[in-house]
Protein backbone atom coordinates (compact mmCIF):
# COMPACT_ATOMS: atom_id res chain seq x y z
CA UNK A 1 0.00 0.00 0.00
CA UNK A 2 1.43 3.42 -0.99
CA UNK A 3 2.60 5.86 1.67
CA UNK A 4 1.56 9.43 0.91
CA UNK A 5 1.42 12.74 2.86
CA UNK A 6 0.91 16.42 2.39
CA UNK A 7 3.54 18.85 1.13
CA UNK A 8 4.05 22.44 2.07
CA UNK A 9 2.07 23.61 -0.95
CA UNK A 10 -1.16 22.39 0.60
CA UNK A 11 -1.35 25.47 2.78
CA UNK A 12 -4.87 26.34 1.68
CA UNK A 13 -6.58 23.19 2.97
CA UNK A 14 -4.49 23.24 6.15
CA UNK A 15 -5.32 26.89 6.79
CA UNK A 16 -8.98 26.09 6.33
CA UNK A 17 -8.74 23.22 8.79
CA UNK A 18 -6.91 25.43 11.28
CA UNK A 19 -9.61 28.08 11.01
CA UNK A 20 -12.27 25.45 11.54
CA UNK A 21 -10.41 24.23 14.63
CA UNK A 22 -10.31 27.73 16.08
CA UNK A 23 -14.02 28.25 15.47
CA UNK A 24 -15.05 25.07 17.24
CA UNK A 25 -12.38 25.05 19.95
CA UNK A 26 -14.82 26.51 22.46
CA UNK A 27 -17.02 23.44 22.14
CA UNK A 28 -15.89 21.16 24.94
CA UNK A 29 -18.41 18.57 26.06
CA UNK A 30 -18.65 17.20 29.57
CA UNK A 31 -19.11 18.96 32.93
CA UNK A 32 -16.77 21.77 33.96
CA UNK A 33 -14.96 21.05 37.20
CA UNK A 34 -16.19 22.38 40.52
CA UNK A 35 -14.34 21.56 43.71
CA UNK A 36 -16.48 19.28 45.93
CA UNK A 37 -17.98 21.03 48.92
CA UNK A 38 -16.56 20.12 52.31
CA UNK A 39 -17.90 21.48 55.59
CA UNK A 40 -15.14 22.03 58.13
CA UNK A 41 -15.67 22.84 61.82
CA UNK A 42 -14.94 26.31 63.14
CA UNK A 43 -12.37 25.07 65.66
CA UNK A 44 -10.73 21.88 66.86
CA UNK A 45 -12.56 20.23 69.74
CA UNK A 46 -9.41 19.03 71.50
CA UNK A 47 -7.65 22.38 71.30
CA UNK A 48 -9.41 23.61 74.44
CA UNK A 49 -6.92 23.81 77.28
CA UNK A 50 -3.88 23.14 75.07
CA UNK A 51 -1.02 25.58 74.68
CA UNK A 52 -1.36 27.57 71.46
CA UNK A 53 1.84 28.63 69.71
CA UNK A 54 2.52 32.26 69.01
CA UNK A 55 2.92 33.32 65.37
CA UNK A 56 6.70 33.49 65.78
CA UNK A 57 6.69 29.77 66.51
CA UNK A 58 5.49 28.90 63.00
CA UNK A 59 6.68 25.76 61.27
CA UNK A 60 9.58 26.12 58.88
CA UNK A 61 8.54 25.58 55.26
CA UNK A 62 9.85 22.14 54.39
CA UNK A 63 12.31 21.68 57.27
CA UNK A 64 9.60 21.33 59.90
CA UNK A 65 11.78 19.12 62.12
CA UNK A 66 13.95 22.10 63.00
CA UNK A 67 11.23 23.11 65.47
CA UNK A 68 12.62 20.40 67.78
CA UNK A 69 16.08 22.08 67.83
CA UNK A 70 17.95 18.76 67.62
CA UNK A 71 21.07 18.96 65.39
CA UNK A 72 21.33 15.17 65.10
CA UNK A 73 17.71 14.90 63.94
CA UNK A 74 18.30 17.73 61.45
CA UNK A 75 21.23 15.86 59.91
CA UNK A 76 19.26 12.63 59.60
CA UNK A 77 16.17 14.26 58.10
CA UNK A 78 18.21 16.01 55.42
CA UNK A 79 19.22 12.62 54.03
CA UNK A 80 15.70 11.24 53.63
CA UNK A 81 14.85 13.26 50.51
CA UNK A 82 18.19 12.36 48.93
CA UNK A 83 18.55 8.64 49.57
CA UNK A 84 15.20 7.11 50.55
CA UNK A 85 14.39 4.49 47.91
CA UNK A 86 10.63 4.46 48.49
CA UNK A 87 10.68 8.20 47.95
CA UNK A 88 12.62 7.60 44.74
CA UNK A 89 9.71 5.43 43.56
CA UNK A 90 7.22 8.25 44.21
CA UNK A 91 9.49 10.76 42.45
CA UNK A 92 9.76 8.50 39.39
CA UNK A 93 5.98 8.05 39.34
CA UNK A 94 5.60 11.83 39.38
CA UNK A 95 7.95 12.18 36.41
CA UNK A 96 5.96 9.47 34.65
CA UNK A 97 2.74 11.42 35.26
CA UNK A 98 4.34 14.54 33.78
CA UNK A 99 5.42 12.58 30.73
CA UNK A 100 1.83 11.39 30.25
CA UNK A 101 0.77 15.04 30.07
CA UNK A 102 3.12 15.63 27.16
CA UNK A 103 1.94 12.40 25.58
CA UNK A 104 -1.69 13.58 25.75
CA UNK A 105 -0.78 17.03 24.39
CA UNK A 106 0.82 15.44 21.34
CA UNK A 107 -2.72 14.72 20.06
CA UNK A 108 -3.19 18.48 19.56
CA UNK A 109 -0.80 18.33 16.61
CA UNK A 110 -0.90 16.50 13.30
CA UNK A 111 1.05 13.32 12.75
CA UNK A 112 3.47 13.61 9.85
CA UNK A 113 5.32 10.54 8.63
CA UNK A 114 8.09 10.47 6.06
CA UNK A 115 8.36 7.25 4.07
CA UNK A 116 11.09 6.11 1.70
CA UNK A 117 10.76 2.74 0.02
CA UNK A 118 11.66 0.54 -2.90
CA UNK A 119 9.85 -2.62 -4.02
CA UNK A 120 10.50 -5.10 -6.80
CA UNK A 121 7.48 -7.22 -7.72
CA UNK A 122 6.12 -9.57 -10.38
CA UNK A 123 2.46 -10.45 -10.87
CA UNK A 124 1.23 -13.99 -11.29
CA UNK A 125 0.20 -14.68 -14.88
CA UNK A 126 -2.71 -16.82 -13.70
CA UNK A 127 -4.65 -13.64 -12.87
CA UNK A 128 -4.32 -12.51 -16.50
CA UNK A 129 -5.52 -15.85 -17.94
CA UNK A 130 -8.33 -16.09 -15.45
CA UNK A 131 -9.53 -12.66 -16.50
CA UNK A 132 -9.32 -13.30 -20.31
CA UNK A 133 -10.52 -16.90 -20.29
CA UNK A 134 -7.50 -18.07 -22.31
CA UNK A 135 -5.92 -21.48 -21.94
CA UNK A 136 -2.62 -22.04 -20.30
CA UNK A 137 -1.10 -23.89 -23.27
CA UNK A 138 1.05 -22.06 -25.80
CA UNK A 139 0.31 -18.60 -24.51
CA UNK A 140 2.16 -18.44 -21.23
CA UNK A 141 5.20 -16.65 -22.54
CA UNK A 142 3.18 -14.11 -24.47
CA UNK A 143 0.96 -13.40 -21.53
CA UNK A 144 3.96 -13.05 -19.25
CA UNK A 145 5.51 -10.62 -21.66
CA UNK A 146 2.33 -8.63 -21.77
CA UNK A 147 2.23 -8.46 -17.97
CA UNK A 148 5.83 -7.44 -17.76
CA UNK A 149 5.46 -4.61 -20.23
CA UNK A 150 2.26 -3.26 -18.81
CA UNK A 151 4.28 -1.22 -16.34
CA UNK A 152 6.79 1.52 -17.06
CA UNK A 153 10.26 1.19 -18.44
CA UNK A 154 11.57 0.06 -15.08
CA UNK A 155 10.14 -3.48 -15.63
CA UNK A 156 12.01 -6.39 -17.13
CA UNK A 157 11.35 -10.09 -17.31
CA UNK A 158 7.82 -9.67 -15.95
CA UNK A 159 9.05 -7.79 -12.83
CA UNK A 160 8.39 -4.16 -11.95
CA UNK A 161 10.24 -1.65 -9.77
CA UNK A 162 8.51 0.90 -7.54
CA UNK A 163 10.46 3.79 -5.99
CA UNK A 164 8.49 5.71 -3.33
CA UNK A 165 9.10 8.91 -1.34
CA UNK A 166 6.16 10.44 0.46
CA UNK A 167 4.79 12.31 3.43
CA UNK A 168 1.71 11.11 5.31
CA UNK A 169 -0.31 13.74 7.16
CA UNK A 170 -3.15 12.97 9.59
CA UNK A 171 -4.82 15.38 11.97
CA UNK A 172 -7.80 14.76 14.21
CA UNK A 173 -9.67 18.01 14.80
CA UNK A 174 -10.60 18.34 18.47
CA UNK A 175 -14.07 19.65 17.71
CA UNK A 176 -15.77 18.29 20.82
CA UNK A 177 -12.90 18.67 23.26
CA UNK A 178 -12.04 14.99 23.67
CA UNK A 179 -8.33 15.70 23.43
CA UNK A 180 -8.59 18.78 25.62
CA UNK A 181 -10.39 16.82 28.30
CA UNK A 182 -7.74 14.13 28.08
CA UNK A 183 -4.96 16.68 28.51
CA UNK A 184 -6.85 18.25 31.40
CA UNK A 185 -7.21 14.86 33.07
CA UNK A 186 -3.53 14.09 32.72
CA UNK A 187 -2.48 17.52 33.96
CA UNK A 188 -4.46 17.31 37.18
CA UNK A 189 -3.40 13.66 37.58
CA UNK A 190 0.21 14.87 37.45
CA UNK A 191 -0.61 17.44 40.12
CA UNK A 192 -2.13 14.64 42.19
CA UNK A 193 1.08 12.66 41.73
CA UNK A 194 3.02 15.68 42.97
CA UNK A 195 0.80 15.68 46.06
CA UNK A 196 1.46 11.96 46.52
CA UNK A 197 5.18 12.64 46.32
CA UNK A 198 5.03 15.29 49.02
CA UNK A 199 2.74 13.14 51.17
CA UNK A 200 5.22 10.28 50.90
CA UNK A 201 8.11 12.60 51.73
CA UNK A 202 6.29 13.91 54.80
CA UNK A 203 5.38 10.38 55.87
CA UNK A 204 8.98 9.13 55.71
CA UNK A 205 10.29 12.23 57.45
CA UNK A 206 7.73 11.83 60.23
CA UNK A 207 8.49 8.12 60.53
CA UNK A 208 12.19 8.89 60.93
CA UNK A 209 11.46 11.51 63.61
CA UNK A 210 9.25 9.08 65.51
CA UNK A 211 11.89 6.34 65.34
CA UNK A 212 14.55 8.82 66.43
CA UNK A 213 12.67 10.00 69.51
CA UNK A 214 11.69 6.44 70.40
CA UNK A 215 15.35 5.46 70.17
CA UNK A 216 16.29 8.36 72.43
CA UNK A 217 13.55 7.23 74.83
CA UNK A 218 15.16 3.81 74.98
CA UNK A 219 18.53 5.46 75.59
CA UNK A 220 17.01 7.27 78.59
CA UNK A 221 15.45 4.02 79.77
CA UNK A 222 18.78 2.22 79.42
CA UNK A 223 20.52 4.96 81.38
CA UNK A 224 17.95 4.65 84.16
CA UNK A 225 18.31 0.87 84.29
CA UNK A 226 22.10 1.09 84.36
CA UNK A 227 21.94 3.58 87.24
CA UNK A 228 19.45 1.32 89.01
CA UNK A 229 21.73 -1.69 88.53
CA UNK A 230 24.58 0.26 90.12
CA UNK A 231 22.34 1.18 93.07
CA UNK A 232 21.16 -2.43 93.45
CA UNK A 233 24.77 -3.66 93.42
CA UNK A 234 25.53 -1.35 96.35
CA UNK A 235 22.42 -2.55 98.16
CA UNK A 236 23.43 -6.17 97.55
CA UNK A 237 26.80 -5.51 99.16
CA UNK A 238 25.05 -3.84 102.10
CA UNK A 239 22.77 -6.85 102.50
CA UNK A 240 25.70 -9.26 102.30
CA UNK A 241 27.52 -7.28 105.01
CA UNK A 242 24.41 -7.35 107.20
CA UNK A 243 24.17 -11.11 106.62
CA UNK A 244 27.81 -11.54 107.59
CA UNK A 245 27.15 -9.63 110.80
CA UNK A 246 24.09 -11.75 111.53
CA UNK A 247 21.65 -8.86 111.10
CA UNK A 248 20.05 -10.00 107.82
CA UNK A 249 19.00 -13.43 106.71
CA UNK A 250 20.28 -15.36 103.71
CA UNK A 251 16.83 -14.93 102.16
CA UNK A 252 17.46 -11.18 102.07
CA UNK A 253 20.70 -11.75 100.17
CA UNK A 254 19.00 -14.02 97.64
CA UNK A 255 16.19 -11.50 97.13
CA UNK A 256 18.74 -8.72 96.54
CA UNK A 257 20.59 -10.89 94.00
CA UNK A 258 17.31 -11.70 92.22
CA UNK A 259 16.33 -8.07 92.00
CA UNK A 260 19.76 -7.12 90.64
CA UNK A 261 19.80 -9.80 87.95
CA UNK A 262 16.24 -9.01 86.91
CA UNK A 263 17.13 -5.35 86.40
CA UNK A 264 20.31 -6.28 84.49
CA UNK A 265 18.19 -8.43 82.17
CA UNK A 266 15.83 -5.51 81.60
CA UNK A 267 18.77 -3.28 80.69
CA UNK A 268 20.07 -5.85 78.21
CA UNK A 269 16.62 -6.35 76.67
CA UNK A 270 16.41 -2.65 75.75
CA UNK A 271 19.20 -3.27 73.26
CA UNK A 272 16.96 -5.39 71.02
CA UNK A 273 14.42 -2.68 70.25
CA UNK A 274 17.12 -0.02 70.06
CA UNK A 275 19.00 -1.98 67.42
CA UNK A 276 15.80 -2.44 65.40
CA UNK A 277 15.04 1.28 65.53
CA UNK A 278 18.58 2.10 64.47
CA UNK A 279 18.21 -0.26 61.51
CA UNK A 280 14.86 1.33 60.58
CA UNK A 281 16.41 4.80 60.58
CA UNK A 282 19.20 3.57 58.32
CA UNK A 283 16.70 2.15 55.81
CA UNK A 284 14.71 5.41 55.81
CA UNK A 285 17.91 7.18 54.77
CA UNK A 286 18.62 4.60 52.06
CA UNK A 287 21.61 3.20 53.91
CA UNK A 288 22.57 -0.35 54.85
CA UNK A 289 22.00 -0.98 58.59
CA UNK A 290 25.49 -2.45 58.94
CA UNK A 291 27.07 0.90 58.02
CA UNK A 292 25.01 3.11 60.33
CA UNK A 293 24.96 3.70 64.07
CA UNK A 294 23.83 6.36 66.50
CA UNK A 295 25.65 6.94 69.80
CA UNK A 296 23.39 6.70 72.87
CA UNK A 297 21.87 10.02 73.92
CA UNK A 298 19.04 9.98 76.50
CA UNK A 299 15.90 11.92 75.63
CA UNK A 300 15.68 15.27 77.39
CA UNK A 301 13.56 17.31 74.97
CA UNK A 302 9.97 18.34 75.51
CA UNK A 303 7.38 18.97 72.78
CA UNK A 304 7.60 22.46 71.28
CA UNK A 305 4.65 24.77 70.87
CA UNK A 306 3.06 23.91 67.51
CA UNK A 307 0.95 26.40 65.51
CA UNK A 308 -2.31 24.62 64.76
CA UNK A 309 -4.45 27.19 62.97
CA UNK A 310 -8.10 26.62 62.15
CA UNK A 311 -9.59 23.48 60.57
CA UNK A 312 -10.43 25.19 57.27
CA UNK A 313 -6.71 25.81 56.68
CA UNK A 314 -6.11 22.07 56.80
CA UNK A 315 -7.58 21.69 53.30
CA UNK A 316 -4.69 23.77 51.95
CA UNK A 317 -1.95 22.35 54.18
CA UNK A 318 -2.15 18.62 53.59
CA UNK A 319 -0.53 17.19 50.43
CA UNK A 320 -2.68 14.05 50.58
CA UNK A 321 -5.84 16.19 50.60
CA UNK A 322 -4.51 18.15 47.62
CA UNK A 323 -3.78 14.90 45.78
CA UNK A 324 -7.28 13.55 46.49
CA UNK A 325 -8.87 16.80 45.26
CA UNK A 326 -6.82 16.74 42.05
CA UNK A 327 -7.98 13.19 41.39
CA UNK A 328 -11.56 14.42 41.56
CA UNK A 329 -10.70 16.95 38.84
CA UNK A 330 -9.07 14.21 36.74
CA UNK A 331 -12.15 11.98 37.06
CA UNK A 332 -14.37 14.91 36.08
CA UNK A 333 -12.34 15.45 32.89
CA UNK A 334 -12.67 11.76 32.04
CA UNK A 335 -16.44 12.23 31.93
CA UNK A 336 -15.89 14.73 29.12
CA UNK A 337 -13.70 12.22 27.28
CA UNK A 338 -16.46 9.62 27.54
CA UNK A 339 -19.20 12.04 26.42
CA UNK A 340 -17.13 13.14 23.40
CA UNK A 341 -17.34 9.59 22.06
CA UNK A 342 -21.00 10.23 21.21
CA UNK A 343 -20.00 12.86 18.64
CA UNK A 344 -18.44 12.43 15.19
CA UNK A 345 -14.69 12.23 14.74
CA UNK A 346 -13.37 14.69 12.16
CA UNK A 347 -9.93 14.10 10.65
CA UNK A 348 -7.92 15.73 7.92
CA UNK A 349 -5.77 13.41 5.84
CA UNK A 350 -3.34 14.34 3.11
CA UNK A 351 -0.43 12.82 1.25
CA UNK A 352 2.16 13.92 -1.25
CA UNK A 353 5.41 12.66 -2.70
CA UNK A 354 7.11 11.05 -5.65
CA UNK A 355 6.63 7.57 -7.07
CA UNK A 356 8.14 5.99 -10.15
CA UNK A 357 9.15 2.64 -11.54
CA UNK A 358 12.38 4.17 -12.78
CA UNK A 359 15.08 5.68 -10.62
CA UNK A 360 15.91 8.19 -13.35
CA UNK A 361 12.35 9.53 -13.38
CA UNK A 362 11.81 9.39 -9.62
CA UNK A 363 12.01 13.11 -8.88
CA UNK A 364 10.48 14.42 -12.09
CA UNK A 365 7.25 16.38 -12.20
CA UNK A 366 5.47 13.47 -13.81
CA UNK A 367 6.23 11.23 -10.79
CA UNK A 368 4.65 13.63 -8.31
CA UNK A 369 1.39 12.70 -6.57
CA UNK A 370 -0.80 14.25 -3.86
CA UNK A 371 -4.17 13.90 -2.25
CA UNK A 372 -6.06 15.74 0.48
CA UNK A 373 -9.46 15.44 2.07
CA UNK A 374 -11.29 15.50 5.38
CA UNK A 375 -13.05 12.51 6.88
CA UNK A 376 -15.96 12.25 9.28
CA UNK A 377 -16.84 9.08 11.13
CA UNK A 378 -19.67 8.43 13.54
CA UNK A 379 -20.41 5.26 15.44
CA UNK A 380 -24.06 4.45 14.90
CA UNK A 381 -24.28 1.27 16.96
CA UNK A 382 -21.99 -0.10 19.64
CA UNK A 383 -24.30 -2.21 21.79
CA UNK A 384 -24.36 0.38 24.59
CA UNK A 385 -20.55 0.62 24.89
CA UNK A 386 -20.34 4.42 25.01
CA UNK A 387 -23.23 4.70 27.44
CA UNK A 388 -21.56 2.17 29.72
CA UNK A 389 -18.24 4.01 29.50
CA UNK A 390 -19.93 7.29 30.40
CA UNK A 391 -21.72 5.71 33.35
CA UNK A 392 -18.44 4.20 34.49
CA UNK A 393 -16.72 7.60 34.27
CA UNK A 394 -19.46 9.24 36.33
CA UNK A 395 -19.26 6.47 38.93
CA UNK A 396 -15.49 6.86 39.09
CA UNK A 397 -15.99 10.59 39.68
CA UNK A 398 -18.43 9.91 42.52
CA UNK A 399 -15.90 7.51 44.06
CA UNK A 400 -13.11 10.10 43.96
CA UNK A 401 -15.40 12.69 45.56
CA UNK A 402 -16.15 10.28 48.40
CA UNK A 403 -12.45 9.47 48.73
CA UNK A 404 -11.61 13.16 48.89
CA UNK A 405 -14.17 13.83 51.62
CA UNK A 406 -13.02 10.78 53.58
CA UNK A 407 -9.41 11.97 53.32
CA UNK A 408 -10.44 15.34 54.77
CA UNK A 409 -12.37 13.69 57.60
CA UNK A 410 -9.41 11.43 58.38
CA UNK A 411 -7.16 14.49 58.44
CA UNK A 412 -9.45 16.21 60.94
CA UNK A 413 -9.41 13.06 63.06
CA UNK A 414 -5.61 12.85 62.98
CA UNK A 415 -5.24 16.40 64.23
CA UNK A 416 -7.86 15.94 66.92
CA UNK A 417 -6.28 12.65 68.06
CA UNK A 418 -2.84 14.14 68.51
CA UNK A 419 -4.10 17.36 70.07
CA UNK A 420 -5.85 15.19 72.64
CA UNK A 421 -2.75 13.03 73.06
CA UNK A 422 -0.51 16.04 73.68
CA UNK A 423 -2.95 17.64 76.10
CA UNK A 424 -3.62 14.46 78.08
CA UNK A 425 0.00 13.30 78.09
CA UNK A 426 1.15 16.70 79.32
CA UNK A 427 -1.17 16.41 82.31
CA UNK A 428 -0.19 12.77 82.84
CA UNK A 429 3.50 13.68 82.68
CA UNK A 430 3.06 16.26 85.46
CA UNK A 431 1.29 13.73 87.71
CA UNK A 432 3.80 10.99 86.86
CA UNK A 433 6.71 13.24 87.81
CA UNK A 434 5.07 13.75 91.20
CA UNK A 435 4.68 9.98 91.52
CA UNK A 436 8.39 9.53 90.76
CA UNK A 437 9.36 12.03 93.45
CA UNK A 438 7.08 10.33 95.97
CA UNK A 439 8.50 6.90 95.04
CA UNK A 440 12.07 8.11 95.50
CA UNK A 441 11.19 9.52 98.92
CA UNK A 442 9.54 6.23 99.84
CA UNK A 443 12.69 4.33 98.82
CA UNK A 444 14.87 6.55 100.99
CA UNK A 445 12.57 6.22 104.02
CA UNK A 446 12.12 2.46 103.70
CA UNK A 447 15.86 1.93 103.18
CA UNK A 448 16.64 3.80 106.39
CA UNK A 449 14.00 1.78 108.21
CA UNK A 450 15.54 -1.44 106.88
CA UNK A 451 18.98 -0.38 108.02
CA UNK A 452 17.48 0.38 111.44
CA UNK A 453 15.91 -3.08 111.49
CA UNK A 454 12.33 -1.85 111.78
CA UNK A 455 11.07 -3.28 108.45
CA UNK A 456 11.82 -6.41 106.48
CA UNK A 457 13.73 -6.57 103.21
CA UNK A 458 10.45 -7.30 101.38
CA UNK A 459 9.36 -3.72 102.09
CA UNK A 460 12.56 -2.43 100.45
CA UNK A 461 12.07 -4.56 97.34
CA UNK A 462 8.47 -3.39 97.02
CA UNK A 463 9.24 0.33 97.10
CA UNK A 464 12.29 -0.07 94.85
CA UNK A 465 10.20 -1.91 92.26
CA UNK A 466 7.49 0.76 92.42
CA UNK A 467 10.07 3.53 92.02
CA UNK A 468 11.72 1.86 89.02
CA UNK A 469 8.35 1.27 87.35
CA UNK A 470 7.31 4.87 87.93
CA UNK A 471 10.55 6.24 86.46
CA UNK A 472 10.30 4.00 83.38
CA UNK A 473 6.69 5.11 82.90
CA UNK A 474 7.73 8.77 83.15
CA UNK A 475 10.37 8.25 80.45
CA UNK A 476 7.89 6.48 78.20
CA UNK A 477 5.36 9.30 78.62
CA UNK A 478 8.00 11.82 77.49
CA UNK A 479 8.67 9.66 74.45
CA UNK A 480 4.96 9.42 73.66
CA UNK A 481 4.65 13.19 73.91
CA UNK A 482 7.43 13.66 71.35
CA UNK A 483 5.84 11.07 69.02
CA UNK A 484 2.46 12.83 69.34
CA UNK A 485 4.12 16.16 68.51
CA UNK A 486 5.62 14.64 65.35
CA UNK A 487 2.27 13.15 64.35
CA UNK A 488 0.52 16.46 64.94
CA UNK A 489 2.99 18.26 62.68
CA UNK A 490 2.50 15.55 60.07
CA UNK A 491 -1.28 15.88 60.45
CA UNK A 492 -0.98 19.64 59.87
CA UNK A 493 0.96 19.10 56.64
CA UNK A 494 4.49 19.73 57.90
CA UNK A 495 4.59 23.33 56.71
CA UNK A 496 3.41 22.38 53.21
CA UNK A 497 0.73 24.45 51.48
CA UNK A 498 -1.32 24.03 48.32
CA UNK A 499 0.72 26.85 46.78
CA UNK A 500 3.61 24.36 46.58
CA UNK A 501 1.63 22.21 44.15
CA UNK A 502 2.99 22.58 40.59
CA UNK A 503 0.81 24.55 38.19
CA UNK A 504 -0.74 22.99 35.07
CA UNK A 505 1.96 24.71 33.02
CA UNK A 506 4.71 23.30 35.24
CA UNK A 507 3.60 19.68 34.87
CA UNK A 508 3.59 20.08 31.08
CA UNK A 509 7.33 20.72 30.99
CA UNK A 510 9.84 17.92 30.79
CA UNK A 511 11.55 17.22 34.10
CA UNK A 512 15.10 15.93 34.34
CA UNK A 513 15.60 13.44 37.20
CA UNK A 514 17.42 14.95 40.15
CA UNK A 515 20.72 13.30 41.11
CA UNK A 516 20.40 10.86 43.98
CA UNK A 517 22.90 9.27 46.27
CA UNK A 518 24.13 5.85 45.08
Amino acid sequence: MRRRTVRGRLGGPLALASALLVLVSACTVGPDYLRPSMISPDAYKELDGWKIAHPRDGLARGSWWEIFADPQLNALEARVSISNQNLAVSEAQYRQARALVREARAAYFPTVTLGLGYTRSRQSTTFVFGATGGSSSGTSAGSATSTGTSGSSGSSGGAQSDFQLGLDFSWELDVWGRIRRGVESNRVAAQASAGDLEAARLSFQAELAQDYFQLRTLDAQKQLLDETVAAFEKFLRLTQDRFANGVASQADVVQAQTQLKTTQAQAIDVGVQRAQLEHAIAILMGQAPSSFSLPPTPLTATPPAIPVGVPSELLERRPDIAAAERRVAAANAQIGVAVAAFYPTITLNASSGFESSSLAQWFTAASRFWSVGPGISQTVFDGGLRRAQTDAARAAYDATVATYRQTVLAAFQGVEDNLAALRVLEAENAVQDEAVQAARTSVDLTTNQYKAGTVSYLNVITVQTIALTDEITAIQIRGRRMAAAVLLIQGLGGGWTAADLPSPADVTKRQVPAPRAP
